[in-house]
């Protein structure tokens, strides 16, 4: 056992400190601090790892599963138009087994989905987050008849039955508009109405923050050094809201991924035979294929599964590791 320091009384402050080494006492950002509750938080890792590897197989995937529309005669039963073999057709060549009738390979058509469905939830989570929170802001700081006015109009998008709009919406748009046709088409139409009338649920949160934030000591400062709107803005209160933003938008995505899902579910998606999860699942039903064997409604089911779980654990675990008194 060592023995204790022995320091004399008259000791300058130095001494104390002597031989500690500074990184000892070295202090940490609210940024460290955060990921340090976030890697203790396991479950949120494992779904932080599971959206990563999600992303990886949409980007790179489809360029090593081959082409989802590719049509393989030779591997369906000419009489029963069914998947050679059991389980679906499941062979070295085709791990996940082919469709019937048209013999296309599941895996490459899920790896594809994960492309198109992630794409267009990920672009529409982005929209409804910068609307909301450019409209949130505004409100929340300015107050008055501005805040009445863009509250109101939240509500109305609240309130609104955003899945009847949607389906009255693509089929009233043609099949070319806006200089565009086909699934580009589609896919600009799936983002707007999935992204535009998804934004109050982020401004109703950015807004309350900003409520919150604008009466605190750092504005004050700001204002009595002649700061302007703009400059507390975009200088004090946006940095300041950075937290809420990731948190929630993390927790918007496995929404609209659902949304999406169904959309494409009730035929209003990218056209066929570009393949979608929803897509999948809506052959896989109306078709009856589910009845030659379960695993081509599974597969489909089982990645909006996983993906919107994954999601969400994340979206869990960066909320509780930003605002530790929200548990």
């Amino acid at each position: 056992m060592t023995a204790p320091l022995e320091l004399p009384a008259d000791a300058a402050p130095e001494a104390v400190l002597e031989g500690v080494s500074s990184a000892a006492i070295q202090g940490r950002s609210l940024g460290q601090i955060a990921w340090l509750r976030l890697r203790r938080d396991k479950v949120a890792i494992g779904g932080g790892v599971v959206v990563v590897l999600l992303i990886l197989v949409a980007i790179v995937g489809p360029y090593l599963v081959g082409d989802p529309t590719t049509y393989h005669e030779n591997l369906i039963n000419a009489t029963f138009s069914r998947p050679n073999g059991p389980f679906g057709g499941i062979s070295f060549a085709h791990p996940l087994g082919v469709e019937p009738v048209t013999g296309r390979d599941v895996l490459s058509r899920v790896v594809n989905g994960a492309r198109w469905s992630l794409s267009i939830s990920i672009l529409a989570t982005f929209l409804a987050v910068s609307i909301g929170t450019f409209l949130g802001v505004l409100a929340g700081y300015f107050g008055g008849w501005l805040d009445a006015v863009l509250a109101r109009t939240m509500d109305v998008f609240l309130a609104f039955p955003l899945l009847v709009f949607a389906l009255a919406l693509v089929g009233v748009i043609p099949n070319h508009a806006f200089g565009l046709s086909g699934n580009a088409l589609r896919f600009c139409l799936l983002i707007f109405v999935i992204g535009f009338f998804n934004w109050p649920y982020m401004g109703r949160i950015i807004r309350g923050q900003a409520l919150s934030l604008k009466v605190r000591e750092f504005v004050d400062a700001a204002r009595s050094l002649g700061a302007r709107g703009p400059y507390i803005l975009f200088r004090e209160l946006l940095p300041n809201l950075w937290g809420p933003i990731l948190v929630y938008s993390t927790l918007l995505l496995p929404t609209n991924i659902l949304f999406e899902a169904a959309l494409s579910y009730l035929g209003v998606g990218l056209y066929p035979p570009t393949p979608t999860w929803g897509g999948m699942l809506s052959d896989a039903v109306n078709n009856q294929w589910y009845s030659i064997d379960p695993e081509f409604m599974l597969v489909p089911g089982l990645a909006i599964f996983i993906t919107v779980m994954a999601f969400n654990l994340f979206g869990d675990g960066l909320r509780d590791a930003l605002d530790p008194k929200s548990r």
